[in-house]
C-alpha cells in the first residue's frame, strides 16, 4: 500500500516522456544521412528541431510541475553549502551541455548543418560533453530535491545519454571512418582521462570564445529568472 501511495502516475508518465524523447531524438539522428539525401540538410534540421524541441519542452515543464512527487528520499537543503554547491554544479553542467552553441547558425539552419569532428576545447576533456553535463545536472537537482520522481527522471536522462555515447560514436565512425578512430584514440569518454594519461593536452586559450560568454550569460539569466520560470510553468495544467 505504501509503495502504491508514493509511486504516483506521474512517475510512469515521465518514463513515457523520456522514452518518447529518446526514440525521437536518437531515431532522427540515426536517420540523418538518409533524410538529408531526401530533403536536404537544412530542411532535415528544421524537421529534427520541430520534433525534438516540443518534446523537450513538454518534458521540462512536466518535470518542473511534478518534481516533488513521490517519496522524499533525502532532505539536504538545510545543510550549509548545499545551495551554493547545487548552483555551481548546475553552472558547470551547462558548460558541458551546450558545446553546440559554437554553431548557432547551423542549429538555426541559416548555414548548412554539418556533422563536425572536433578534438579541441571541451572535447579535450571528454568526447561526450553533453553526457557529462547531463550527469552533473542530474546530480545537482537530485541532491537539492531528493524525491523519487527526480531520481527516476535523472536515471532516465543519464541512461539516454549513456546510450548516446555508443550511438554517437557509431554514427561518427560510419561518417568519418579512420579519421574518427584516430580522434577517438586521442580522446576519452571519462572526463580528463585522456589528459591524465598523456593522450591529450588541455589548452585553456581554446575556451576563450564568445560562446562561453553566452553560456555564462545564460546561467546568470537562469539564476535571475528561476522563480519566474517556476511560476509560469506551474500554470500549465499537467
Amino acid at each position: 500500500m505504501i509503495f502504491k501511495d508514493w509511486l504516483t502516475l506521474s512517475h510512469w508518465i515521465m518514463l513515457g516522456l523520456l522514452l518518447g524523447f529518446a526514440i525521437a531524438h536518437s531515431g532522427l539522428a540515426a536517420l540523418r544521412p538518409w533524410g538529408e539525401a531526401k530533403i536536404g540538410a537544412r530542411l532535415y534540421r528544421l524537421l529534427f528541431a520541430s520534433v525534438s524541441i516540443p518534446l523537450a519542452t513538454i518534458l521540462i515543464i512536466y518535470f518542473f510541475n511534478h518534481r516533488y512527487d513521490g517519496l522524499q528520499l533525502w532532505q539536504l537543503r538545510h545543510i550549509r553549502g548545499v545551495f551554493t554547491t547545487v548552483w555551481v554544479l548546475s553552472a558547470i553542467s551547462f558548460i558541458f551541455l551546450y558545446p553546440a552553441t559554437f554553431n548557432l547558425l547551423e542549429i538555426a539552419a541559416i548555414q548548412k548543418p554539418e556533422v563536425h569532428l572536433y578534438e579541441t576545447g571541451i572535447m579535450r576533456i571528454t568526447r561526450h560533453p553533453q553526457m557529462v553535463g547531463q550527469i552533473i545536472w542530474c546530480i545537482a537537482h537530485s541532491l537539492w530535491l531528493g524525491t523519487s520522481f527526480t531520481l527516476l527522471t535523472s536515471v532516465g536522462l543519464v541512461a539516454h545519454h549513456l546510450f548516446a555515447i555508443w550511438h554517437g560514436d557509431r554514427r561518427l565512425e560510419a561518417r568519418y571512418g579512420e579519421a574518427f578512430l584516430t580522434a577517438k584514440a586521442r580522446t576519452s569518454v571519462i572526463p580528463f582521462q585522456a589528459i591524465l594519461d598523456g593522450r591529450q593536452t588541455l589548452k585553456w586559450q581554446e575556451f576563450l570564445r564568445p560562446a562561453y560568454l553566452g553560456v555564462l550569460a545564460f546561467v546568470l539569466l537562469l539564476w535571475w529568472g528561476h522563480p519566474w520560470l517556476m511560476t509560469v510553468t506551474a500554470k500549465v495544467p499537467w
